[in-house]
């Protein structure tokens, strides 16, 4: 227990007056180095003695050497004041970040609803600017509970899209986009859109992507409920980039952003077309935990992710007629 009390007794300050005193041999040359007064350094010198149980400095002809037991001491005094520089210094994590040099891993989750450029863009922007960084994509499915996958800091950042995002986390807006209808070109709806109505919009088959959470539906049918609609899902999938091509090679509908939409027409025999049922932009957000808000590396992840989605949202602004 004696040990422990003297333990406590150790501030920061006093193991760079030890370690300051014994490299420069001096008492008055290391109160200069310190910006502090020769009697302040004294009296920490004392204390050190007292802690210590040595002298640390002893005459030496017409200067100070430092003892045995002072140079024993050196290399842990410069280890835990490099240490500290680390947790609380300007280069700690949370405060400075090299993209260029850092090896870290950014775990995102997201969903392919937003556009199939997105995340394979976003890949390579971080590949491009932190070359030794690793990226791990995690899906958002209905096993993965992303909220706990946060709050436990098995995940940096989720992207997708909610009407009503969770309360608990912190949430950035990337774009809102146009809700379309996504049809084959000899569709009913692309060869007369006159006649596409909101009842036969309704009546139609639909394809959907499997909610998030089971039980719930996503946000297309979330919105229809709320207005006292409904509509025929014939076909649910998880793999949302798959989605154009069923709808290309049948009667399905897909209902969903236009800038998702718009990256298959020319590649597959599809149109967009207006959907008939009014419905609010689709926004996209990025969400995070407490737990990396302060970071500087996850305010780098983020600030690509915010300037990619902008881009891509002025790319889209200018492709549509």
């Amino acid at each position: 227990m004696a040990g422990r009390a003297a333990f406590d007794k150790i501030e920061l300050h006093l193991v760079r007056v030890l370690h300051t005193v014994i490299t420069e041999r001096s008492v008055s040359r290391a109160a200069l180095k310190l910006a502090t007064t020769q009697p302040q350094v004294s009296a920490q010198l004392r204390r050190l003695r007292e802690l210590v149980g040595d002298p640390l400095l002893v005459r030496s002809g017409t200067g100070m050497a430092p003892t045995a037991v002072a140079l024993e001491l050196l290399a842990p005094a410069e280890a835990l004041l490099r240490h500290a520089e680390q947790l609380f210094g300007a280069r700690t994590p949370a405060l400075a970040f090299d993209a260029a040099t850092t090896r870290l891993t950014f775990r995102i989750a997201a969903s392919d609803y937003l556009d199939p450029l997105f995340l394979p863009e976003l890949v390579a922007r971080i590949k491009r600017d932190a070359p030794d960084a690793r990226v791990e994509i995690l899906p958002l499915s209905r096993e993965f509970d992303y909220r706990h996958a946060l709050a436990h800091g098995e995940i940096d950042l989720v992207i997708g899209n909610w009407l009503r995002p969770p309360g608990e986390l912190h949430l950035g807006r990337l774009l809102a986009d146009e809700v379309v209808c996504l049809v084959a070109a000899d569709h009913p709806a692309a060869t007369n859109p006159r006649g596409w109505t909101a009842e036969r919009y309704l009546a139609a088959e639909h394809v959907a992507p499997t909610p998030l959470h089971a039980g719930t539906p996503g946000v297309i049918d979330e919105h229809l409920a709320a207005q006292g609609l409904a509509r025929q899902v014939a076909v649910r999938s998880p793999h949302f980039g798959l989605v154009p091509l069923m709808v290309a090679r049948s009667r399905l509908v897909l209902t969903t952003g236009r800038l998702f939409c718009s990256r298959y027409v020319g590649q597959f025999p599809v149109r967009i077309v207006r959907c008939p049922v009014a419905f609010p932009p689709l926004v996209y957000y990025q969400l995070w935990h407490d737990l990396s808000h302060a970071s500087a590396a996850g305010r780098w992840l983020r600030e690509q992710v915010r300037t990619l989605a902008r881009e891509l949202q002025a790319q889209g602004a200018r492709a549509m007629p």
